[in-house]
């Protein structure tokens, strides 16, 4: 039997749910993933439909959940999916196993979509942005976080230099803003998170491509034109 990226990415994420859990929490309160919350706050509108592609352990479907939105959440793998539950015990929050590159939620479904460090652990990650527009309304707002440039676990695709198959795809900030540029996503919005080095230089000085190249992650805001 050939190289199946899904089934493979279900593995690799059933065998993660138990570390992942347990830096989650972390991430979303105090680190790398602190601000994507609010970042959403400024621009969904309050009360908005949100489905979180690729939640993981539920944590960030939680906050936005918190935040007052009505959360669904998507992830492929049932470990991570039943970390979720748990943790969202008592709370209007939906969590599903599905492929976030064909969902097969209807279309026009949501007011606004996440996807942080998600579309570059997915085979196609067009089809996903394409994904996106269908179940997201004409309008509607999609919040994409990608590892940037400085980011440790790009060392996950590395393997593939050896010609080993791996379910990584390393994609640079810049690659993830033209691709969505030329298929129907208008940037609204971004910022950068980045490691403690970085931020003793004069990021504000710098042109945007550079500070892309300095960034641990980078969070677009995207609005669907289609």
């Amino acid at each position: 039997m050939g190289f199946n990226w899904a089934r493979e990415a279900e593995k690799e994420w059933n065998g993660k749910a138990g570390f992942w859990n347990k830096r989650s929490a972390e991430m979303w309160d105090s680190g790398s993933r602190k601000d994507i919350v609010p970042f959403t706050k400024k621009i969904f509108p309050a009360g908005a439909k949100v489905c979180d592609l690729g939640c993981g352990d539920g944590y960030g479907s939680v906050k936005l959940s918190e935040a007052g939105y009505d959360v669904t959440g998507l992830d492929v793998s049932e470990e991570m999916l039943e970390k979720a539950r748990s943790m969202s015990e008592g709370k209007a929050i939906q969590f599903l196993k599905r492929d976030i590159s064909e969902t097969g939620l209807p279309s026009s479904s949501f007011d606004a979509l996440i996807a942080i460090n998600s579309l570059e652990w997915t085979e196609k990650p067009l089809e996903v942005l394409t994904e996106m527009q269908r179940i997201v309304k004409p309008g509607g707002m999609a919040c994409v976080g990608i590892l940037g440039p400085t980011a440790a676990p790009r060392i996950n695709s590395f393997r593939r230099l050896y010609g080993e198959k791996v379910i990584c795809n390393t994609m640079m900030p810049w690659e993830l803003e033209q691709l969505a540029a030329e298929n129907g996503w208008k940037k609204a919005d971004e910022y950068g998170v980045y490691k403690r080095g970085a931020t003793e230089l004069p990021l504000g000085s710098l042109a945007n491509e550079l500070r892309q190249s300095l960034s641990f992650m980078w969070v677009f805001m995207l609005e669907n034109k289609r």
